[in-house]
């Protein structure tokens, strides 16, 4: 069973039994025709209903259609995520990183953040020089800059820390 919440304010139960498909229980009878990988024309209670994916997002689980024209964000939450959550361990993958370390002995060529700057996700933070190859080092999660301890030109050794975030 899925659970997907649209808008974050509408929440439904999705499951499929053999060919049938249940939302919140109740069966659900829809004719369409996939048009290409993003589009699909939906028939339902005889109204006609172009539906694109917009944006896809498989490791947050969330998507954004948009249907004849609106735009729709829907987050999904499969049975793996619903156990996560029950045992409380659904927060550990977004677990807050405190600091950044060198993950090998290099140069310092340059460094791509200040203190007190706002980061996100996958931005880069300095390009490491190791065994002649050149490492951009990126932040694994959004946050805020707290201390930089290299500059560039520095000489680092493995698991120095190099960024601090608060």
């Amino acid at each position: 069973m899925y659970k997907v919440k649209v808008n974050d304010a509408y929440q439904y139960e999705i499951e499929t039994k053999g060919k049938e498909l249940l939302v919140n229980g109740s069966a659900l009878t829809l004719d369409f025709a996939k048009i290409n990988d993003v589009e699909t024309h939906v028939l339902y209670n005889n109204k006609s209903f172009n539906v694109e994916i917009a944006e896809l997002n498989t490791n947050e689980k969330t998507v954004k259609l948009k249907v004849n024209g609106n735009l729709y964000h829907l987050t999904v939450e499969d049975q793996f995520d619903q156990l996560l959550k029950q045992l409380g361990l659904d927060n550990l993958a977004s677990s807050k990183v405190s600091e950044i370390k060198a993950p090998m002995p290099g140069l310092v060529l340059s460094v791509a953040v200040a203190e007190n700057e706002e980061v996100k996700k996958g931005e880069n933070l300095l390009v490491l020089e190791a065994m002649k190859m050149e490492n951009i080092l990126k932040s694994p999660a959004d946050g805020i800059v707290k201390k930089v301890f290299i500059a560039q030109g520095d000489k680092v050794e493995k698991n120095q820390i190099l960024i601090q975030f608060k």
